[in-house]
């Protein structure tokens, strides 16, 4: 798969202050400009990750972050959990509530409380108007409910659900996130969301660092391989990647609400 160079790549979802980047964090991060990457979102798994996201977007201006807690963290939140996302969500440079939602697979909190805190995290965000990147995994049916009932702006992000459930998601006017899963082998309902989401819905992410493109599956993943996502989608779609990645990064300003001026493209 082609892997060419591209620029002005936005990853609207990575995880730069997970352990497995303790080592090299601030050199693979400053290496990131060289790659052709000029934004990231870093997301949050719980409240001290969203404040070492923060911490990291106060150092590199090509870095903002969310502030969430994953459904796997969901019953280990504190009581007073919203009062602190509130008061993370204030800061400069935080953009989004995430990343939340619903996680069936393993279930690391029980589905009750899961959807619970979801919905907490959805009305707030509601209240506060900040856009939500939500996380659903064999979740499709509860994760579709819940975002009908609050209907927040936001991302469906490693979108793993049908032409069908895009569609609904489509209509609720957010936007759909794919990341390297779109370069698996067996990759089905992927490539067909790929297909038929509107040009000014798509937005790339790594999930780094998980989720690594094909050819470099197994190995960590980081921002500048999602050029080889772009380029898979855009094949899928009949498009330059260049163009792909342009208009993504467009979409992704505007999910934010980050100014294009705030970014370097070169």
């Amino acid at each position: 798969m082609d892997g060419q160079e591209l620029y002005g790549i936005f990853d609207t979802h990575a995880h730069y202050d997970d352990e497995r980047f303790a080592q090299d964090r601030e050199a693979l991060l400053s290496s990131l400009p060289g790659e052709g990457v000029c934004g990231v979102v870093n997301a949050a798994s719980d409240l001290p990750s969203a404040r070492a996201g923060i911490a990291l977007a106060e150092r590199f201006p090509y870095v903002w972050a969310a502030a969430g807690i994953h459904p796997h963290e969901a019953q280990k939140a504190p009581a007073d959990a919203m009062g602190q996302l509130r008061a993370l969500l204030a800061h400069p440079r935080v953009v989004a509530l995430g990343e939340i939602g619903l996680d069936y697979h393993y279930d690391f909190s029980p589905r009750e409380a899961q959807q619970d805190l979801f919905a907490q995290q959805l009305a707030l965000a509601k209240e506060l108007d900040v856009p939500v990147i939500v996380h659903d995994r064999e979740a499709h049916e509860d994760t579709l409910r819940l975002l009908k009932r609050y209907q927040p702006r936001g991302v469906v992000h490693c979108f793993s659900g049908s032409v069908e459930m895009a569609e609904e998601i489509l209509k609720l006017g957010m936007y759909i996130g794919l990341g390297g899963a779109v370069t698996f082998k067996n990759a089905r309902k992927p490539v067909e969301v790929a297909a038929m989401v509107p040009a000014d819905r798509l937005v790339l992410e790594t999930d780094a660092p998980y989720m690594t493109p094909v050819p470099f599956r197994g190995q960590r993943c980081h921002s500048g391989l999602i050029r080889y996502t772009a380029a898979a989608i855009a094949a899928v779609r009949g498009e330059e990647p260049q163009a792909l990645t342009d208009q993504a990064r467009a979409n992704a300003c505007r999910l934010y609400g980050i100014p294009p001026a705030a970014l370097k493209l070169a």
